[in-house]
């Protein structure tokens, strides 16, 4: 079984990435936070990878974070949860915003996230919530991108309106990455609320 990869980034789109790795591409599909952080295509890259064996099929699921891929195989190991609908769960937000919802049985909060029905949200919450109030995770790795004083500013702004700091970083990471010179704080911080917004 694949568990790990590590070479360099040659295609990425949202929810699956390919990887080169000494000369062999390999598909990866990804949740959205992953997308947001794996760098530009030509950028080295390391995953962490749970492989899905079906009797027509392998897929590789990829994630940065050890925490996305423990949820994940938490999430799938419910009946009726496969790898794909595991994978847009995890895009539809941050892993402790997940575990939060889960835990406080926040039904409304659960189906907020597309192809997520009461029914889904309600197994969610009746498998998983006594499970992860047993392994609650830990404090969110720090990413590996730099961060300059206006970005911190913007997400210290964020998180004191409300948002988690996972959303809030991603918002401001995905504002910087797609404006030729950085934003000055008001301008960064008008655009990343609109971000999150959506």
């Amino acid at each position: 079984m694949i568990a790990h990869l590590s070479g360099k980034l040659i295609s990425k789109q949202p929810n699956q990435v390919i990887v080169d790795v000494n000369g062999v591409g390999y598909e990866v599909h990804v949740p959205l936070s992953t997308f947001y952080e794996v760098g530009e295509i030509g950028s080295p890259v390391q995953l962490r990878i749970y492989t899905h064996v079906r009797e027509d099929t392998i897929a590789l699921f990829g994630f940065k974070s050890e925490k996305e891929k423990l949820m994940f195989e938490q999430v799938t190991s419910i009946s009726g949860i496969g790898p794909k609908l595991g994978i847009t769960i995890l895009s539809g937000m941050p892993v402790d915003e997940l575990v939060a919802a889960i835990r406080q049985s926040n039904l409304a909060r659960l189906t907020s996230i597309p192809g997520i029905g009461k029914k889904t949200a309600e197994r969610l919450v009746v498998e998983l919530r006594d499970k992860l109030a047993k392994t609650a995770p830990t404090g969110e790795q720090t990413s590996a991108q730099s961060v300059s004083q206006p970005q911190e500013d913007v997400i210290s702004a964020l998180v004191n309106l409300g948002y988690a700091k996972p959303s809030a970083e991603r918002a401001v990471q995905m504002v910087v990455s797609t404006s030729k010179t950085e934003p000055a704080f008001e301008e960064l911080l008008r655009t990343a609320l609109r971000q999150l917004s959506r």
